[in-house]
């Protein structure tokens, strides 16, 4: 179950996809969702959007 500060939702994704989800997350010790959520937070990184814990992105000052 969720936690309550979690969204949940239903994601369809291709089956090749997630095997390879599963094997990575497999790799990192984490479940598929971890991995899915580690993946999202390092795209965003890359796009220059770093989140602090809650969710919240920090004050535009920082």
């Amino acid at each position: 179950m969720p936690s309550p500060a979690k969204k949940a939702f239903l994601l369809r994704v291709d089956p090749a996809l997630w095997a390879e989800l599963e094997r990575l997350a497999a790799a990192d010790l984490r479940s598929v969702n971890g991995q899915i959520e580690y993946l999202l937070r390092e795209a965003l990184a890359a796009r220059g959007i770093h989140l602090v814990p809650g969710g919240r992105t920090p004050p535009a000052d920082r």
